[in-house]
């Protein structure tokens, strides 16, 4: 029989690189697929934007709401060292909500001696 200590020196070790994405970033925890919810998002707000520049004919304003949608979307929808990006946060804080949060129950005194 081998001894443990034996049996393992053979090996060749292993290293796992840490803080490897497996997609590319544009920028640090900003990528295609959060580029695409910041351009949905962003063409959203533009066409709100557009309607309230139709009505009320303020330019200023409107430029304003629209950079603001832009920077908004892209920190929304950047991810932290978690992987959870404000976006992510919201939602599982809005489905936590919608869980069970009362277990009824039919309290019964386990110490009782029964009557038998």
């Amino acid at each position: 029989m081998i001894p443990i200590s034996d049996q393992f020196q053979d090996k060749e070790t292993l290293y796992i690189p840490s803080g490897l994405k497996p997609n590319p970033e544009i920028f640090d925890g900003f990528g295609k697929e959060e580029l695409f919810k910041s351009a949905i998002t962003t063409i959203i707000a533009g066409a709100i934007d557009l309607m309230f520049f139709l009505l009320t004919k303020n330019v200023a304003v409107s430029i304003v709401i629209i950079l603001s949608a832009i920077a908004g979307s892209v920190m929304a929808f950047t991810k932290d060292k978690t992987n959870l990006s404000v976006a992510d946060q919201i939602w599982n804080m809005i489905r936590y909500s919608k869980m069970q949060k009362q277990y009824p129950y039919k309290y019964l005194d386990e110490w009782e001696v029964s009557k038998k």
